[in-house]
């Protein structure tokens, strides 16, 4: 069945389908690919995630042990500063739980139009900035950008926090986002870029010194979850707002996002290879991923109550879920709470030797001295 977008601007369109690119003929020892699922809940103060894609070096580590790496925006995208990695697949949170549910399925691409969103509401200075962030992404790497549309109106986004200190936000204006969006398909962009204007006194002071919860992070999901939860199309997100006049020192974690005038280009190289959603339904086309694809789920140990995790821990046959307990966050949701099987870790370089072991099919049990 197509995405209603897609009957109203004349059809679905071809999918242009890969595997998981990888520079070296693949060797999968269990005689397929193995396939592992990162995921760091965003604007839930996570020690590793929760600040300028300070989780990108674990995926990095995490890539290099797997066939096939799928994980979300959160992970890799740190502002400016980007990396990529041929066998791992950007996908969004909303896009992510659909996928555990087992009601999309990822379909890779080679590459995509992208086509970019900006509020209405970002003054004209601010905007010229991310105008020069497209061209740059066109003539310096190479991506296919456009079209651009404006909003029609200002999207009005404000933040705020829940009574557990996770981020959340609202959107005045959700349809104004929508509208602009749908232009977009229509004008043939294959995933999108959003880039709203924040508010220039939300206080930072904590998180820039690697405490607290990114005050964004809530108001970013909300915007993308709505566009891929509308549309069916990968999306992410890019805050607009003014660099700090007086620069300061900050921790490590957060510099990312003091490097540059705005957070977009990791957003737009991201999206540039974002696999595209696939109903349930639809036909199949080979390297088509689906959830029962899934060997492994990496995720903090006191963030097990997403929608997807639990949709995962359902199935038959669930993948190893990996308990890191250094990862601490805000959240107090343990997979031991909901009864979930899982291996508990201490640290990320601890989940990666047991990723190794899993592929290679080794009993973990044969890797520990007795006693």
């Amino acid at each position: 069945m197509a995405w209603p977008w897609a009957i109203a601007c004349g059809g679905p369109r071809r999918w242009r389908s890969s595997c998981c690119p990888r520079s070296s003929p693949p060797k999968w020892p269990m005689g397929r690919p193995y396939t592992a699922l990162l995921l760091v809940p965003t604007g839930i103060g996570a020690r590793v995630g929760g600040f300028a894609g300070d989780a990108l070096p674990v995926a990095r580590a995490l890539a290099a042990a797997v066939d096939c790496l799928i994980t979300h925006p959160n992970v890799l995208n740190g502002a400016t500063l980007f990396w990529p990695m041929g066998n791992v697949l950007y996908v969004e949170g909303y896009g992510l739980d659909r996928f555990c549910a087992g009601e999309w399925f990822l379909r890779p691409v080679r590459q995509n139009r992208v086509g970019v969103v900006l509020d209405a509401g970002i003054p004209e200075d601010l905007r010229q900035r991310h105008l020069q962030v497209l061209q740059a992404a066109q003539a310096t790497l190479g991506l296919d950008i456009g079209p651009l549309r404006l909003t029609p109106r200002p999207l009005g986004v404000a933040v705020s926090f829940s009574p557990a200190g996770a981020s959340q936000g609202s959107l005045e204006d959700p349809e104004a986002l929508l509208e602009a969006a749908r232009e977009l398909l229509c004008a043939g962009a294959e995933a999108l870029a959003v880039v709203a204007r924040f508010p220039d006194d939300l206080d930072f002071s904590r998180y820039e010194q690697g405490q607290g919860v990114d005050p964004l992070a809530g108001a970013e999901a909300i915007l993308s979850h709505l566009v891929v939860r509308e549309l069916g199309i990968p999306c992410a997100h890019a805050p607009a707002f003014y660099p700090d006049p007086d620069p300061k020192p900050v921790h490590p974690r957060a510099a990312a996002e003091e490097v540059g005038f705005t957070f977009l280009p990791s957003v737009l190289a991201g999206l540039s290879y974002a696999p595209q959603f696939v109903k349930r339904g639809d036909p199949p086309q080979p390297g088509d991923l689906t959830a029962e694809q899934v060997d492994s789920v990496i995720a903090p140990a006191t963030a097990f109550g997403g929608p997807g995790l639990l949709y995962l821990a359902s199935r038959p046959r669930p993948p190893l879920f990996i308990a890191v307990e250094e990862n601490a966050t805000v959240m107090q949701v343990h997979p031991r709470q909901l009864g979930i099987p899982h291996l508990a870790v201490s640290s990320y370089l601890e989940a990666i030797g047991v990723v190794v072991a899993h592929r290679a099919g080794v009993a973990l049990s044969s890797l520990q001295l007795p006693g």
